[in-house]
């Protein structure tokens, strides 16, 4: 008996689930098809402005909401792919100094433009554009990476670090722009850097100024090194003449650091170990390396310091 009953609640509350299923796929037709109002936003680009002209403290938008009508399938497309606008300002500016002023009709017309054939637009917020402008002096200057960048271990940086500019404009007055001459990245600090690496780095733009770009792209180019050893005979160099040098020891051990992808390119005849004399040194002499293979990134030789003798 207690399993009959509870097979007849079980099938009463399946039989409510589809209904409410059913119910809410009718709702859901009965909305996509019928008209009502949503608020969207509109992403604005502005084109046609000249680098030497600034904006004043209110700025240009970059977005304005507008209220639209339209079916409801229609209202949902414009929430899953946001809707852009482009103004070409070359027709607002004009002179050293004025104000930049979209009207209402124009904005709506445009906005109008961008929406499909069925929608209708009700109302736009702000429902005009306007900022006030005015002109700039330029000025270029160099840029410099502020940095500390560390290869990993058993890693070595090839050349230095590069931005992809050197230069940059600034825009200002010329009371700010006489006292700049160089521009700076933000300070930056990459650890353990392997292979290559391409990361964006801000400016360090001056107060009172802005410039043409606020961000450089940065890059770094490491590769894995290893060493390589060389046993080299000591040449003497600026013995007198007359006399013969003797140096003990004879050979000295080399070790180099190259790259490993370049191990087999360096030999040893791109290597001479030297000695000069000099009258001051009595006893010992400093061992001195001379390399030009381009894959050569550091030396050192073993013993750094050896004896020798002078011999008429």
């Amino acid at each position: 008996m207690t399993l009959f009953k509870r097979r007849i609640v079980w099938s009463d509350v399946l039989t409510f689930l589809l209904f409410l299923v059913l119910a809410a796929l009718i709702w859901y037709g009965h909305a996509m098809h019928s008209v009502r109002n949503t608020r969207v936003p509109v992403y604005i680009q502005y084109t046609g402005k000249p680098g030497t002209v600034g904006l004043g403290e209110e700025g240009l938008p970059d977005k304005v909401i507008i209220e639209v009508r339209d079916a409801g399938a229609r209202l949902n497309g414009y929430h899953s792919e946001p809707l852009h606008l482009t103004i070409d300002l070359r027709s607002y500016i004009h002179g050293d100094k004025g104000t930049i002023h979209v009207p209402s009709d124009v904005l709506r017309r445009s906005i109008s433009d961008i929406l499909q054939g069925t929608s209708r637009l009700i109302e736009t917020t702000p429902d005009n554009i306007t900022c006030t402008y005015f002109t700039e002096q330029e000025k270029t200057v160099m840029l410099y990476l502020d940095g500390e960048i560390t290869p990993a271990s058993e890693y070595q940086m090839v050349g230095e670090p590069t931005l992809n500019r050197y230069k940059i404009k600034l825009y200002g007055q010329d009371k700010v722009l006489n006292t700049i001459d160089t521009v700076y990245t933000e300070h930056v600090e990459l650890g353990n850097v392997t292979d290559t690496l391409t990361t964006r780095i801000a400016l360090a733009i001056p107060k009172g100024t802005r410039a043409e770009a606020d961000s450089v792209n940065l890059t770094v180019i490491t590769e894995r090194f290893t060493e390589k050893k060389f046993t080299l005979p000591i040449q003497a160099v600026g013995v007198p003449e007359g006399y013969q040098m003797h140096i003990f020891p004879g050979e000295v051990e080399v070790n180099v650091r190259v790259a490993l992808a370049h191990f087999a390119q360096v030999q040893a005849q791109d290597i001479i170990a030297t000695c000069t004399y000099t009258p001051e040194r009595t006893e010992t002499l400093e061992v001195e390396l001379h390399y030009s293979n381009s894959y050569i990134t550091s030396a050192w030789a073993y013993p750094a310091v050896v004896e020798f003798m002078l011999e008429k």
